[in-house]
């Protein structure tokens, strides 16, 4: 019996001191100040949104954070103003165990360039508008006529296949919708128009205008074309 109670005994002192370790552990890492800020982009498209501008989301109010228990900080609200940054993809918002307060920052992919007389700005890998930015200018096609028609999603499929083809990439520098909702595209290049109809077909489309295309420049006849009609998918119609 007095066996059984020793090791009862030990049980209920590990648990106290375990108890007391977390509290103590706890207290004093709630107590802890922040020592710096640390801000991480990832992925490439890192010149949109500086590191100094994200700074200042996190220290917007607490203008000296070594002042600041990291228990008074809210971390919540902090991330949402960096999310709210229209170039942001996604942001984390976090202190490590040392004391620094840490944001990692995902931002948005542009895609391509749309002028109309509204103004001008860049259309995300989601299709969604996206402001242009003081510190970088991307290289992507530009967009312009009735981009209202389209769907978000469609625009969007276009452009990715031409941004993430390197061919299409080097090839194709403008987009015009039509208010069919016809697409009409621009070699970099060479003079002749792309008439790739509606957005449909997508894929069929582009391989036959990369097909077409690899043939015809072997035989110099690229030049003498003012049309490229990609509407058919089973043929590429030139015209002279």
């Amino acid at each position: 019996m007095k066996f059984f109670s020793w090791i009862n005994i030990r049980l209920i002192v590990m648990i106290a001191m375990v108890i007391f370790l977390y509290s103590f552990t706890s207290h004093r890492n709630e107590t802890r100040k922040i020592k710096k800020t640390v801000v991480v982009f990832e992925g490439k498209n890192t010149l949109f949104l500086k590191e100094e501008m994200v700074n200042k989301l996190l220290i917007e109010k607490n203008t000296d954070l070594k002042t600041i228990n990291k228990v008074d900080l809210d971390l919540n609200k902090l991330e949402k103003s960096v999310n709210r940054q229209e170039v942001v993809q996604k942001a984390d918002v976090f202190v490590s165990v040392d004391g620094v307060l840490k944001a990692v920052v995902e931002q948005k992919s542009p895609i391509g360039r749309v002028f109309n007389e509204v103004g001008s700005f860049y259309i995300d890998s989601e299709g969604n508008k996206m402001p242009l930015s003081e510190n970088f200018s991307a290289r992507v096609p530009l967009i312009s006529g009735e981009i209202a028609v389209l769907d978000k999603e469609k625009i969007a499929e276009v452009l990715k296949q031409i941004i993430h083809d390197d061919f299409l990439n080097k090839n194709i520098i403008g987009v015009e919708v039509l208010p069919s909702g016809s697409l009409i595209m621009k070699n970099r290049n060479y003079d002749f128009q792309i008439d790739f109809g509606k957005a449909i077909n997508i894929d069929r489309k582009f391989k036959n205008y990369k097909a077409f295309f690899q043939n015809a420049i072997l035989d110099s006849t690229l030049n003498k074309y003012k049309r490229i009609n990609l509407k058919f998918t089973k043929q590429v119609v030139c015209i002279k």
